[in-house]
């Protein structure tokens, strides 16, 4: 399986909460995991926002960033070019998404278009989720709420 993880689903591999370990089994079982360039700054964003409101420690936060960023080199990235940018305008206007789920979306697509492989896109964002249903990516998990 070709894996995209958007920043909801591969954050549960560094912080733990509802299904996270089966996050952590589907990153194992992928044949090759990607995401879009923008998620190094969202899991960093998510684990800052967890040091201000008091949910993790700053030092248990740092160590835990640190992973990420070794972790992070493992992925193949997709990298942000103004055709995936103009795509993710026109995803967010017909799919009626947040700026960054478009970006995730159209990330997913570009991807599965060069590989000519269907891409499973990994997400617990029930808006993201829905549109890559739409798209025709695949799509995990079987359900979001």
């Amino acid at each position: 399986m070709i894996l995209y993880a958007d920043s909801s689903a591969l954050a549960k591999r560094y912080i733990s909460e509802s299904s996270s370990s089966e996050v952590e089994t589907l990153l194992r079982q992928a044949e090759v995991v990607g995401t879009a360039l923008i998620t190094r700054a969202e899991v960093s964003s998510a684990l800052a926002k967890l040091v201000r409101t008091g949910s993790l420690r700053r030092q248990v936060a740092e160590t835990i960033l640190n992973v990420f960023r070794k972790h992070w080199l493992e992925l193949t990235t997709i990298q942000l070019t103004e055709a995936l940018v103009s795509e993710a305008d026109s995803l967010a206007w017909e799919q009626g998404l947040r700026g960054y789920d478009a970006v995730h979306l159209a990330s997913a697509l570009s991807w599965q278009r060069g590989l000519e492989r269907v891409v499973t896109l990994a997400t617990f964002d029930v808006d993201l989720w829905e549109a890559a249903q739409r798209v025709g990516l695949g799509i995990w998990p079987e359900k979001v709420e």
